[in-house]
């Protein structure tokens, strides 16, 4: 049985649960978006959920950014498909849902409540945006990407035995 995840706002404005296969916060971004809109040690931490399953209290007080992405990758600006929710009144950040996956939607740890499991490794991706100021933690057992690495959030869980089934 999935995990039953519940989170909210600062403030209390926005609630909401989703359940998760994969609740464990292992993928650290260091790319500007991430670490901009959620991520004040240099990286955010976005975690799986099943997004026919979210359930939202406060709907009224969301609001949704759609960054603009030019870089490297992306040498002409395109708009991002992902849709990242946040607390109109605070400013929290919620998840990211993106319509080319329209089954999952990415909670970010930040705003979990649940308490969450301890990762036996983590991944640190895009290290090619990360600030200057930022010195990842690496660890032993932990793997590190300049982008992105070929390995999902669910099929990392399902690796390392941390699937919920």
């Amino acid at each position: 049985m999935p995990v039953l995840l519940k989170g909210s706002c600062r403030c209390g404005a926005v609630r909401f649960e989703v359940e998760s296969h994969t609740p464990v916060p292992f993928m650290l971004c260091y790319c500007s978006i991430c670490r901009k809109q959620q991520g004040g040690g240099g990286f955010a931490i976005n975690l799986g959920a099943d997004y026919e399953t979210l359930k939202i209290t406060g709907k009224h007080s969301l609001g949704v950014y759609r960054a603009e992405i030019e870089d490297d990758e992306h040498p002409h600006c395109e708009v991002s498909t992902g849709e990242r929710n946040f607390c109109r009144k605070c400013g929290s950040a919620l998840w990211l849902y993106d319509p080319t996956w329209p089954e999952l939607v990415h909670p970010f740890a930040s705003a979990i409540d649940t308490d969450l499991p301890k990762p036996p490794e983590k991944v640190h991706l895009m290290l090619k945006y990360k600030a200057n100021w930022v010195e990842p933690v690496v660890g032993r057992k932990d793997k590190v990407f300049d982008v992105y690495p070929e390995e999902s959030i669910a099929d990392w869980h399902k690796r390392t035995g941390m699937w919920v089934d």
